[in-house]
């Protein structure tokens, strides 16, 4: 193979060293031996290239290793790209398409195109016919990659299918049919648990009565729409296969008969629970957020008039609901976990700031939140089919991914996944520079220095970008804002629908957007016509997230391709970081203190980023936990002869 071209490897010593450099350095080969070939592609017709498309599909189905055709397969992808969309893949995309293709999570920065380097693993994979799937964290990005992509994967021979929310049956078999297919996590797991289910009915000699019940489309739904497992490509990899990973999918069976007193007694409860205070009527356990009734909470229990249905319950069983009534109010808040669209409860997802279509809080407290905002309470439901993402994910043959921030994570990711984490150089160097910290006594100091903060690089004419942890804190900002006449945008699970209208235009001069979570947004923020020349976007952290990689994609957003940009980060010493870090007692300390300073204070950093790592810690124990117990669930289905992800009772 050529030598590695220079700007490459300059890159490649900004990288950390160890194994991490010595695979970089050995997969960089591939660049210069893709470059050999592109001369003799752009002199073909696009009948020849097409034609030696199928040629590398022959020689992968005759038994050929995918680690020979690689060099072949990327230098098609790359002339497919440079016809077809007008972008030609960059030298440390190709690094980064070699690192997929060997199993390791890629890690590229905000802006580095990790939408066109999913190309080159994905063809790929798919030349052996089995099929290749890439997972995304929602429709939107599903489908607009798929569509962005298609005229690629088209040019050399390949179809692409995408998978959607609400798609018929007969389309999603189609989709999955394809050379490519593009989807979210949780659609894939749900169309795995269908298929299982149908097995089961069919096994059970349900068919002709299976099929009468659906009607008309029930024999084309007779046979699974999911082919093997086969290579599994995870998009903002650390979001789904850690975060939610947290979220088991869980079809539900027929409801149970008492659903009338379960309704009255979540909606008594919320009623009631207004009335119990802490440390007299119960107990709240702020590590494991527990809520226990005292005696005098239970007495008061027993003393409340309560609906006639609910005199069939165990007195035990009222105070439960009492106790998940008063942990919801405690705990759950409106248009921060979740907000209430069209009378129904949709969650917020923590670490994504976007709505959770069709995820529900388990052990009643879905409910105890309907009830609390008194929408209709739907009801717990029997549990016919349930898996893990994580699960999910290792039954494929090939599991690799790609995001914006992972090393963080890594040990994680390759104890878990047996999957290595491989930051990639990046295409031009980062000129990203990072501020003072600024730490305040109260969040009321912080969120007024905030706005001086936006308002000085405002009056610059920069574009500003502030990050939240939530909608009810993206609303304290903007009513801020407001109040200096100071216009912008809010991005937040309100305003899904435009996200990535709002966030293509955050880069222009003088504009002002407020942000719930950037994680995995999938659209760049690109500069406008003189913005660099001042000092490019500005990006505000008004507090640190329960993952240190959430701060991350949130920094990540200012510096793409090399553009210069700032951020700075502000902390407040009542901060919920330092509750869930550090337990009440040290918390309300901190709070007393820092209602006697109103100005920035100093040597508190190190305070925060010891809390975020513990949360870390804890976060990764109770993933580590789930596992294990799901692990053991499996098991023991197994060793009763049944399926491990069926529940017999569905």
């Amino acid at each position: 193979m050529s030598a590695i071209p220079q700007g490459l490897t300059r890159n490649l010593q900004a990288v950390a060293g160890g194994p991490t450099s010595r695979l970089l350095a050995q997969w960089s080969r591939y660049v210069p031996a893709v470059a050999a070939r592109e001369s003799g592609l752009q002199g073909l017709s696009e009948y020849e290239v097409r034609k030696e498309s199928l040629s590398l599909r022959y020689r992968a189905r005759s038994g050929e290793s995918l680690d020979r055709l690689l060099v072949e397969a990327f230098a098609l992808v790359r002339e497919a790209g440079r016809r077809k969309l007008g972008m030609r893949h960059f030298d440390v995309q190709l690094l980064g398409g070699a690192a997929v293709h060997h199993r390791s999570i890629a890690e590229m920065q905000t802006g580095e195109g990790k939408t066109l380097t999913a190309t080159l693993p994905m063809y790929l994979a798919a030349l052996e016919g089995k099929g290749a799937h890439l997972a995304t964290v929602n429709d939107y990005l599903a489908k607009r990659d798929a569509d962005w992509m298609q005229p690629l994967y088209e040019a050399l021979g390949m179809t692409v299918g995408v998978i959607q929310s609400q798609q018929p049956q007969v389309e999603r078999r189609k989709a999955y049919a394809c050379d490519v297919t593009y989807g979210t996590a949780n659609e894939m797991g749900f169309d795995f648990l269908r298929d299982r289910l149908l097995k089961r009915r069919i096994d059970e000699g349900h068919r002709d009565l299976f099929g009468e019940m659906l009607g008309g489309e029930a024999i084309a739904q007779e046979k699974p729409v999911q082919r093997e497992l086969h290579f599994m490509l995870v998009d903002e990899a650390d979001s789904i296969l850690i975060d939610e990973a947290r979220t088991p999918l869980i079809i539900s069976a027929l409801p149970g008969e008492d659903e009338k007193i379960a309704a009255e007694a979540y909606s008594w409860a919320a009623e009631v629970a207004p009335r119990f205070e802490e440390d007299d009527h119960y107990e709240y356990d702020h590590k494991e957020k527990r809520v226990d009734l005292t005696l005098d909470g239970r007495r008061l229990v027993r003393e409340l008039p309560k609906p006639p249905a609910t005199d069939k319950l165990p007195l035990s069983t009222i105070y439960e609901y009492v106790e998940r009534a008063v942990k919801v109010g405690r705990e759950m808040i409106l248009d921060r976990h979740y907000v209430v669209r069209d009378g129904e409860i949709v969650i917020v997802d923590e670490f994504t700031g976007r709505l959770a279509e069709g995820r529900k809080w388990r052990a009643g407290i879905h409910q105890a939140v309907e009830a609390k905002e008194n929408v209709e309470v739907t009801f717990e439901t029997n549990q016919a089919a349930r898996i893990t993402i994580q699960d999910l994910f290792l039954r494929y043959a090939r599991l690799t991914g790609m995001t914006g921030t992972a090393r963080s994570s890594a040990r994680e990711l390759r104890k878990i996944y047996k999957t290595h984490v491989l930051p990639i150089p990046t295409n031009r160097p980062p000129i990203r520079k990072q501020l003072p910290t600024e730490v305040y006594g109260t969040s009321d100091a912080k969120w007024r220095a905030i706005v001086e903060d936006v308002l000085v690089e405002h009056e610059k004419g920069r574009p500003v970008l502030v990050g939240t942890r939530s909608i009810d804190k993206s609303e304290i900002v903007s009513r801020l804002l407001g109040e200096r006449g100071l216009e912008h945008t809010v991005l937040n699970a309100r305003h899904i629908a435009k996200e990535a209208e709002i966030v293509a235009a955050a880069g222009q001069q003088r504009k002002i957007t407020v942000a719930t979570n950037m994680a995995g947004r999938g659209t760049d923020i690109k500069l406008g016509e003189g913005v660099e020349e001042l000092g490019g976007l500005h990006v505000v952290c008004t507090e640190l997230h329960e993952s240190q990689r959430i701060d991350r994609q949130l920094i990540g957003r200012c510096g793409r391709q090399g553009d210069p940009g700032t951020y700075r980060q502000f902390l407040a010493l009542d901060d919920e970081i330092l509750l869930l870090g550090l337990g009440p007692k040290k918390y309300k300390a901190l709070q007393a203190a820092g209602e006697r300073w109103d100005g920035a204070l100093t040597g508190y950093e190190s305070l925060f980023r010891r809390a975020q790592q513990k949360v870390e810690r804890k976060h990764f124990h109770d993933r580590k936990v789930m596992l294990y117990f799901e692990k053991e669930r499996q098991k023991m289905q197994r060793q009763m002869s049944q399926d491990p992800y069926l529940d017999t009772a569905g």
